[in-house]
């Protein structure tokens, strides 16, 4: 298997922002997916499947509906 990468050192501004290369924002949208892990932050075209990189969690509360609930539920797990 061959796998075709193209590695770029940027810089990043005071305000965390960095230029994404000309041939990258042709192809992409412009929404894009940022995804966090461990210490790596990776970017992906918004028609991503996220599914992947979404953890489930079980909440037992009686009323979504309530927000504040949910946060305290949402905290204790």
């Amino acid at each position: 298997m061959v796998i075709c990468m193209k590695v770029a050192i940027k810089k990043m501004d005071a305000h965390g922002r960095i230029v994404l290369p000309v041939s990258w924002r042709r192809r992409a949208d412009d929404e894009l997916v940022v995804v966090e892990r461990d210490e790596k932050v990776e970017i992906f075209p918004r028609d991503v499947d996220l599914s992947k990189y979404v953890d489930a969690v079980d909440v037992e509360v009686d009323k979504f509906e309530d927000y504040h609930e949910l946060r305290k539920a949402l905290r204790q797990t």
